[in-house]
């Protein structure tokens, strides 16, 4: 049995190479991020396992992937780049990798949070065309952070900001309990919340859950923070709520086109911060992941 890491870039990569182990399955790493999909069947050869970073998979191009039997999505979100079920239909496995970069995303989350009660991200550009752009900030302390989600991230992120002495609040399709965590009803949590952090993963329930009647119950100016998929969210909608002040400002890491094109709607109003859909990048979490993804392959040859 053999796999192929199908689109490594280059940091990745190298870690792949550094955590093999001998004895390990033969692993071919494809130093290519930004490859096509159609491109699959020729890069996989007949490989068995495919490790898949961001490419898309269509049903239609796994198909004509002979011999593919496992993909090791990095990460938890396969759902937005691949359909697991017509994948099992077709006898190919989809392999998650879950908490690998729990502390990096939640970091990531309260960087925006904050950076989005203090205008930063504004002021920097401003500045550097030569305004001096001063305005008030919201002062974080003492606010209420509402979670909705909760996962590991989640949890991170009540971690961080309760001993920034911010209550937290949450809300989670399952019952949930955690320490200084106060878990209510979703019409409650964004209706007391002062930030709003989003923390789900997409699937049928949960795409386009925030619609613009959900964000019609939070505060007015509230702060909108967007780790975990931008399909939660109605994405005209907030942008409706961002011109009219309703939400005070977006910290967004993940959007329904990537790459964002420059002519977005959203890079064109002020009071949005943007990051490429980079929370997970440290490289202590990429350490965990690749390790992880090398401990499905050993698992994957030997059952």
């Amino acid at each position: 049995m053999r796999g192929v890491f199908v689109d490594a870039n280059e940091a990745l990569a190298v870690i792949m190479e550094r955590l093999e182990k001998p004895g390990d399955p033969k692993v071919r790493i494809h130093r290519d991020p930004d490859i096509k999909p159609e491109q699959y069947p020729d890069i996989l050869d007949g490989a068995e396992i495919a490790i898949v970073d961001h490419t898309a998979l269509p049903t239609e191009v796994a198909k004509k992937c002979t011999g593919l039997k496992h993909v090791v999505f990095l990460g938890t979100g396969a759902r937005s780049y691949m359909n697991p079920e017509e994948l099992a239909e077709l006898g190919i496995s989809v392999h998650l990798i879950k908490g690998y970069g729990d502390t990096a995303v939640a970091e990531s989350a309260i960087a925006l949070m904050w950076a989005s009660a203090r205008g930063i991200a504004m002021m920097d550009r401003e500045m550097r065309v030569g305004n001096w752009l001063r305005e008030d900030g919201m002062q974080l302390t003492g606010k209420t952070l509402g979670l909705i989600g909760f996962g590991g991230i989640a949890a991170e992120v009540a971690r961080i900001a309760s001993g920034s002495g911010m209550k937290v609040i949450a809300w989670n399709r399952s019952p949930k309990s955690h320490p200084g965590v106060e878990f209510t009803d979703l019409d409650s949590v964004l209706a007391r919340s002062d930030v709003v952090s989003l923390h789900l993963l997409l699937n049928d329930e949960t795409r386009g859950m925030i619609t613009r009647e959900k964000i019609a119950k939070m505060k007015r100016g509230v702060i909108l923070i967007n780790t975990a998929r931008a399909a939660v969210v109605d994405e005209a909608a907030m942008i409706d709520a961002l011109k009219s002040g309703h939400i005070r400002h977006a910290g967004l890491d993940v959007f329904n086109i990537e790459p964002l094109p420059g002519d977005h709607p959203l890079t064109k109003l002020p009071n949005v911060t943007l990051s490429a859909h980079s929370a997970f990048r440290t490289p202590e979490a990429s350490e965990n992941l690749i390790g992880a993804a090398w401990e499905h392959c050993r698992r994957i040859v030997n059952s």
